[in-house]
């Protein structure tokens, strides 16, 4: 039995106007990367009307697309199609010693991992977060790992999974000041309290696989993310607070960035068309051998 598994992932969105909009410009975050633990072997995407679609790197490595759309249109349909094999990720240590954090703390005004170890506009400090913080104990501890699992563990605890309840746009303060919010918003709170410890965080979008069973297909109404920390010795490692979990072969990543602002998975511009709306839907089949 292989320890390898392969999925098939859909994405579509659909935007419907309502009035015809006269064009359209929009970057597209849909791409699944090829790294760490995971490959891509087929990647497509179908525009509804035809768009110009062109393929890019962004600063953060990422692969994203540029549409243009020049004609009168009433609803934009995208469909990313996606075949990703994924493997486990090495077991991680009980901890990483207390000289974790020295190295850590060299790190600070370092060019390299400056992005991801300073507040971005979605994920920064605020009175409500050294609230949160002070209120429920948490701290850096002695040990790198073990205060990061601890913070994870603590994020799943502390709020209510509630979809609808944030927008795309919201700021880790909305869940921290209603206890409610989705999974960017889980990794907005851990990514400025790992940051305000010094360790370099960055915001994971993705897909999750949540079936047991090759050839049962998930769906839903959603893309997923977590967080990924640099940590001495392990690389970036994944933390999932939203199900308690690190990161391992049920995730599948596409995009890396500050937070969410950075790799949302469609975004952009229309002239004309008024006010406008937006459908998604994911699906995630493990079709393992």
């Amino acid at each position: 039995m292989t320890d390898i598994v392969r999925y098939e992932i859909e994405h579509s969105s659909r935007y419907r106007y309502a009035f015809r909009a006269r064009r359209c410009v929009m970057l597209l975050y849909l791409k699944p990367r090829s790294d760490q633990g995971q490959r891509l072997l087929d990647f497509s995407i179908e525009v509804k009307p035809s768009a110009s679609l062109n393929g890019e790197t962004d600063y953060f490595g990422n692969t994203r697309h540029v549409l243009n759309l020049h004609q009168e249109h009433q609803t934009l349909e995208l469909t990313a199609r996606s075949t990703v094999e994924t493997v486990p990720s090495p077991p991680l240590p009980d901890s990483l010693g207390v000289a974790a954090w020295q190295e850590i703390d060299s790190w600070k005004g370092s060019f390299h991992y400056w992005d991801f170890a300073h507040p971005s506009a979605l994920a920064g400090p605020s009175p409500l977060l050294a609230d949160f913080v002070e209120r429920n104990g948490i701290e850096r501890g002695d040990d790198p790992l073990e205060g990061l699992l601890q913070l994870s563990d603590a994020l799943h605890h502390s709020f209510h999974y509630l979809p609808g309840s944030t927008s795309a746009t919201s700021p880790a303060e909305h869940i921290l000041e209603s206890g409610q919010g989705v999974c960017q918003d889980y990794a907005h709170v851990m990514i400025a309290i790992a940051r305000s410890w010094g360790v370099p965080a960055r915001y994971v979008s993705g897909y999750l696989s949540v079936t047991g069973q090759a050839g049962e297909q998930v769906q839903g109404n959603a893309s997923h993310a977590w967080v990924e920390c640099l940590l001495p010795g392990l690389g970036w490692v994944g933390f999932d607070p939203t199900n308690q979990s690190v990161a391992d072969r049920r995730h599948v990543r596409v995009a890396v960035g500050r937070d969410y602002q950075d790799v949302s998975p469609t975004g952009g511009i229309f002239l004309g068309g008024g006010e406008s709306w937006l459908e998604v839907d994911v699906r995630v089949r493990d079709c393992s051998v």
